[in-house]
């Protein structure tokens, strides 16, 4: 359950980070609630999972996820450049979480 809880947390993050640059410095309010609705879900989730898994684990794995999904949203619905070094590099990324979690 903990790693269930881990990976919609991570998503999450990805969430509040979309909606944090919507909320364009917090001048827009759907957005501005958005961000804080889902950081803090987002918290929540993380702190539940990490009563069972390591920190390190959890956190890098938490952090990974929002970090490729973020990375993703751009290049998908903002028009962020998906260069091959990128997707290879969001692919280590990627390697690197199911590593930590597969060492678990």
């Amino acid at each position: 359950m903990a790693w269930i809880v881990l990976i919609v947390s991570g998503i999450l993050e990805t969430v509040w980070a979309a909606a944090l640059n919507a909320a364009r410095g917090f001048t827009r309010v759907g957005p501005s609630v958005l961000f804080v609705v889902a950081l803090v879900a987002s918290m929540a989730g993380l702190s539940y999972a990490m009563r069972s898994i390591p920190i390190g684990t959890g956190y890098a794995v938490w952090v990974g996820i929002g970090a490729v999904g973020t990375a993703v949203y751009g290049m998908v619905a903002l028009g962020e450049p998906a260069t091959a070094a990128r997707l290879v590099c969001l692919g280590l990324i990627v390697a690197g979480v199911v590593g930590l979690k597969v060492l678990h």
